[in-house]
């Protein structure tokens, strides 16, 4: 899993049939420390997150086809969560 936050969207005019009704997030990898790398990943949202969020991301293929449920998905990395607070020890 990976901590980033959401830096934008992504909007394309042509695209696989299976991003018709997604919506991509760009998303910067954050550090230990919660600072953004530069680091960027472009994300199918699956919560509703938005600009300026924490989420976390899966970036394996094959669990985030398991996600939306489809073996045959065009898809390396998913959002699955927004993440409400970071207690680092």
């Amino acid at each position: 899993m990976i901590l980033g936050k959401v830096a934008g969207s992504i909007y394309s005019t042509i695209n696989h049939d299976f991003y018709n009704g997604k919506k991509l997030l760009l998303v910067d990898k954050l550090d230990n420390k919660k600072n953004p790398t530069g680091d960027y990943i472009i994300a199918v949202d699956s919560v509703g997150a938005g600009a300026g969020e924490i989420v976390l991301v899966i970036d394996e293929g094959n669990s985030a086809r398991q996600i939306v449920e489809d073996k045959d998905a065009p898809l390396r990395s998913i959002i699955v969560g927004i993440v409400d607070q970071v207690n680092l020890i």
